[in-house]
This record gives structure tokens, C-alpha cells and sequence, in this order.
């Protein structure tokens, strides 16, 4: 993800380039703030720009080799004219930082994870600590993410986010709910509650989870209309979450939960503390527990110890329809993980054939599950709009990774950050069309 917003300001001309997940967009938002109360033009393009500041990811293979190409891309602009400066912070930084020091010296200086002080401190701009949980918002206006935690204690073999972002660290509920409350002042009506693992949340502070209590505060803020719960792990997941869904009007019946396998003996190599029967357990407990609940999860195909029995049971698993939303991803082998050992047995091209099938079979499910809701009247967020055309969310769909409404309306102008009752008309795989009644 590429963010790229421009406000008027004196001072030194900064371009900042997030890179990778919501999480690490968070980090650039504060960052931004503090740069915007400071004496710094954000510019969104480079050539305007006297400053770079890339925030990195460093996750998997191909998230790094596009950190890595946007590094060189900004060292090159930097040769163009004297004075320029470019800065690189984030999770490739915070992994590879010797390495990066050694093999792209030009860059005027690498920061971790975690800590954005030095870098506004580096670029000429005094940080302010009142600013705290300020952001500069990049998305649309109407949604924000909201993270919760930093970090994770989860030792699954494959993840390297430890490396990267250290163990869990819950933000206190008090901080979190200023911070959704500042969010809401600004227009801000969807908020997407994320972090590494957010139903680990409160462990660390309090002793306890406490991700429900943390629902039912953020729920009492009235402008806040929908709540959005993403990257739930499932292992040792918090039950009493459910009765904050069926009790807090604005959290939506939607939850992202990674699930990555089913297969136990692959989710034992993975260290995900589950087995493929208690993953089972706790899909069918959410469902029965929370009306119209849409699951969205993530797997894994081509993880060292997952052979064809193996993932031929994945795929059975898949073809059972528990998810409404389904992202699927080819085993990166990453240094300094524990699944380092295992090798990378299975090939590209396996790998590849494995993620298309599973897509395939969720490819049937969602299509099916579209047309479903065809001549039903549902509630849009409406996003964004190009000549006449207007693209919305049902509240089953986070942005910029779930289905789009789109919505024909020459006649009536529609207003972005707005709900409107659509009647859908029309479903495809992962689009439906509707109309505003």
C-alpha cells in the first residue's frame, strides 16, 4: 500500500511511503502528525519533496523485494539534486538493519519498529509527546484502523512479525478509547480494530483478556456507527468476545480470524496451539453464537510439512463454506524462523496450483453466497464514487481487501461516508450491484 497526501505547511518537504499492512499505515499516521504539528509540508509526490521517509515491510519474500526496489528508487531520486534525504523505518529496517547499513549506505538513515521519535527527530522536527495517539489520516475519511496492540507472543514457525515488532504489548483501554474518541471528532464513523493479535489484548496489562470490555467501551461512543474486529488468533480465543457481539449495536457480526491450516499435524509444525478439530469447534461456536456473522481468514498452502493428504484436507475444509471472505498465500521460507530448518520442499509452481484451487473452491462459495442476498435490502457505506458510479461496503466487508457494492445512481448524487439502504440486484464472485431504495 502506497499512501501519498498532501497538506500545506512551512518547513522542510517530507514524502511519506507506507509500505505493507494497516498496521504499519497506523505508524505512518503518527508519524505524519507529528510532522504536520511540527515544521514539515507533506507532499505526495517525491519530486516535490526534499525528504523520503519509507516505512517498510518485511514480512515475506515479496514484501521485502518491494521495500527493497522503493529503497533504490528513493537513493536514485536522492542523486538527482543536492540536499535530498531519504530515511527508512519499519519492519525490513528493524530485521535487516546491519545488512541495509552495508548494502545501501546513501540512505541517511534506517530506524526500527516501534518508535517513531528518532525519525522526526532525524528529519528537523521537535516530537511532541502530547500528541500521543494522534494521526494524520490516510484513508478515507469516514474509517479509520485503530490498533490495539503492538507485537506478539504467538510462536508460530512460519512468522517472523516477532522478529520484527517484539512481544505483545496492549495499548491501556483508556489510551485506545481517547484515541477512537479523536478518531470520531474527525468525521470518522467505521473503526477497524487491528494488531498482531487482538484477542491476546489486556493479557499483558491486566492479567486477563480483556478484548470484550475494550468492545463494550469503544461501543459506547454514539458517532462510531460500525466496529470491525480483524485478526482475531484463534487459539485460546476469548468466549466472552461473543457477548459483546450479540450487546454492542455497532460491532458488526464480522470477524477476521487467520486461520492458515486445518490439517492438525501441519497446525503442530505451525505452533499454532490449535488442532484442526478445536479450529473447527470455534468457527461452528461463533456462527451458532453470533446471528449472520461473516468469517474472513487467511491460509497458508505449500508450509514445508503439508503434503497432498494434507492439503487435500484443507481443501475439504474449505469446501464446507465456513468463510465468506478468504485470502490464500503461498509459504514464504523466511530466515531466522523456526520453520527455517523445515527446508522449502514444495515447489513455486506447486505452490501456486495449491492457492489456486483452494481460491477456486471459495471462488463457488462466494458467488453463491452473493446471489443470496439478491432483492434483499441491506446498508452500504458508500466509499467512493467515479461518473456516477458508486462503490459501498455491506457491514460483511472490511476495505480495500472485501466485496464492493456497486451502486448505479445518474439521478441521485450519493454522499461517500454516508449509509444508504441498497436493494441488491446483482452478484458476481466478489462484487454485487445494487440500487438505493
Amino acid at each position: 500500500m502506497h499512501v501519498k497526501k498532501e497538506i500545506t505547511a512551512n518547513g522542510l518537504r517530507v514524502n511519506v511511503i507506507s509500505l505493507g499492512c494497516s498496521k504499519n499505515l497506523v505508524d505512518s499516521e503518527e508519524l505524519m502528525a507529528q510532522l504536520r504539528y511540527g515544521n514539515a509540508t507533506l507532499t505526495g509526490e517525491s519530486d516535490n519533496a526534499n525528504v523520503v521517509v519509507i516505512n517498510t515491510c518485511g514480512f515475506i519474500e515479496a514484501a521485502k523485494e518491494e521495500s527493497i526496489n522503493t529503497i533504490l528508487s528513493a537513493v536514485q531520486w536522492k542523486h538527482e539534486q543536492p540536499g535530498r534525504k531519504v530515511f527508512v523505518m519499519g519492519c525490513l529496517s528493524e530485521r535487516y538493519r546491519d545488512d541495509l547499513v552495508k548494502e545501501i549506505p546513501e540512505v541517511d538513515g534506517y530506524f526500527g519498529s516501534n518508535n517513531i521519535q528518532p525519525v522526526v527527530e532525524q528529519i528537523g522536527v521537535d516530537y511532541k509527546r502530547e500528541l500521543l495517539g494522534e494521526r494524520y489520516l490516510t484513508t478515507l475519511q469516514h474509517f479509520a484502523y485503530l490498533k490495539i496492540s503492538e507485537g506478539c507472543d504467538n510462536p508460530c514457525s512460519f512468522c517472523s512479525i516477532p522478529l520484527m515488532r517484539g512481544l505483545h504489548k496492549s495499548k491501556p483501554v483508556e489510551q485506545i478509547v481517547k484515541e477512537a474518541k479523536q478518531l470520531a471528532s474527525v468525521g470518522v464513523n467505521e473503526l477497524i480494530i487491528i494488531g498482531q493479535d487482538t484477542t491476546y489484548y489486556g493479557l499483558d496489562l491486566y492479567g486477563k483478556r480483556r478484548l470484550a470490555e475494550l468492545l463494550f467501551q469503544l461501543g459506547e461512543i454514539d458517532t462510531i456507527k460500525w466496529i470491525r474486529l480483524m485478526y482475531a488468533y484463534p487459539a485460546k480465543f476469548p468466549l466472552d468476545v461473543i457477548d459483546a457481539f450479540n450487546t454492542v449495536p455497532s460491532l458488526v457480526p464480522y470477524i477476521d480470524i487467520p486461520v492458515q491450516h486445518i490439517s492438525t499435524p501441519v497446525l503442530r509444525s505451525m505452533r499454532r496451539g490449535v488442532s484442526g478439530q478445536s479450529t473447527i469447534d470455534l468457527l461452528r461456536r461463533l456462527k451458532d453464537g453470533i446471528p449472520d456473522l461473516a468469517i474472513r481468514s487467511t491460509l497458508i498452502v505449500g508450509y514445508p510439512a503439508e503434503g497432498e493428504a494434507e492439503f487435500e484436507e484443507l481443501a475439504t475444509f474449505v469446501d464446507e463454506g465456513f468463510f465468506h471472505r478468504l485470502g490464500v498465500f503461498t509459504y514464504s521460507h523466511e530466515d531466522g524462523t523456526v520453520a527455517q530448518v523445515l527446508g522449502d520442499p514444495v515447489s513455486a509452481e506447486e505452490k501456486e496450483r495449491r492457492r489456486a484451487k483452494i481460491m477456486n473452491i471459495q471462488q463457488k462459495h462466494s458467488l453463491n453466497r452473493n446471489q443470496e442476498l439478491i432483492d434483499s435490502v441491506v446498508d452500504v457505506l458508500i466509499d467512493e464514487h467515479d461518473n456516477g458510479s458508486y462503490y459501498g461496503r455491506t457491514m460483511w466487508d472490511a476495505p480495500e481487501v472485501d466485496n464492493q457494492v456497486i451502486i448505479e445512481s445518474p439521478q441521485r448524487k450519493l454522499h461517500t461516508g454516508r449509509f444508504y439502504k441498497v436493494r441488491i440486484t446483482d452478484a458476481m464472485e466478489y462484487d454485487v450491484f445494487g440500487e438505493v431504495v
